[in-house]
């Protein structure tokens, strides 16, 4: 089974708003509210593309109750510790520009914290666990690391896509596999990272500390797979940016899509890339539909 798990979820506000002006009374022309958190991304590609999941995290209040909803409507089954609050609310603001504006998470006792490790304890050795997302400032920035001394003696693999603190602090727990961004990566350490010499110089650094798969997103220029063996290099899909939230998520989504039947890592990485792509190119998640369509753009090389 595929685990993903969500700290801080959202339901994701939508507004499409021609030619916004600050300060005054603007309409909405269009909006639509999408349960939303980088884990539940994940949960929904997975599903999307037809393999089954379940959403672990934290959920409140009537907001929470709205993403449950839709979860089970999409068939995606669901096990959330519940919190005393409201689940947050994220306002994505498309107009002339894209504007974000992420809601308070609710805070999380301790007792609502141990919850959560007991459904990790749970895992087994055929368990894949997604631990993706910010860390809501209730909780320590060391959450990632302490969830995965929770599974270590299951064996079960874990897959991370964090940033700033939190990726720092994964990192020596070396993960199965990680997922930042070339930025993420340079800010790891301490360095700019922008051409493809510099992603496997720094990528490598990774593996060298005991991750053993990484994959490097870099927005228009593709992304940079990485292991013990090998480098390899998946080209951007053409087509018309629509909408660039989830297309990490996407990416993950679509890579553990393939991994978990065929175990393949260059297929596997060839269909991530072509979920992110898809993603990148439709006003919601992909759908396998539109992943199949742009997978014979997506041509694997080494690098």
């Amino acid at each position: 089974m595929i685990y993903t798990c969500t700290l801080n979820p959202a339901i994701d506000y939508f507004l499409q708003v021609d030619h916004f002006k600050a300060g005054e009374l603007n309409h909405v022309k269009a909006d639509r509210k999408m349960p939303g958190g980088k884990g539940i991304n994940v949960s929904r590609v997975l599903k999307h593309l037809g393999q089954t999941s379940k959403c672990l995290g934290f959920i409140g209040g009537f907001t929470g109750e709205f993403i449950k909803d839709k979860l089970a409507e999409e068939g995606i089954e669901a096990d959330f510790v519940p919190v005393d609050g409201d689940t947050r609310i994220n306002v994505k603001l498309k107009s002339d520009s894209e504007t974000e504006i992420n809601g308070v998470a609710p805070q999380i006792t301790d007792e609502q914290l141990n919850a959560l490790y007991a459904k990790l304890e749970k895992l087994t050795a055929d368990d894949l666990l997604v631990l993706s997302g910010s860390v809501p400032a209730t909780l320590p920035v060391t959450i990632y690391k302490d969830m995965m001394d929770h599974v270590s003696a299951s064996g079960a693999k874990v897959v991370v896509d964090t940033s700033g603190k939190a990726f720092r602090e994964i990192v020596d727990a070396k993960p199965f596999l990680v997922k930042p961004n070339h930025h993420e990566l340079g800010e790891y350490f301490g360095v700019t990272v922008e051409t493809f010499d510099e992603v496997k110089t720094y990528g490598k650094k990774l593996v060298e500390k005991g991750i053993e798969h990484v994959i490097v997103s870099m927005g228009g220029k593709g992304a940079v797979y990485i292991d013990k063996d090998e480098y390899l290099y998946a080209p951007p899909a053409k087509g018309e940016l629509k909408n660039s939230v989830g297309a990490g998520d996407s990416l993950v989504g679509g890579f553990l899509s393939e991994y978990a039947v065929s175990g393949d890592f260059r297929k596997a990485f060839q269909k991530g890339a072509a979920s992110g792509s898809a993603t990148a190119f439709s006003v919601d998640l992909c759908t396998q539909k539109k992943v199949e369509e742009l997978l014979p753009q997506i041509k694997i090389s080494a690098i």
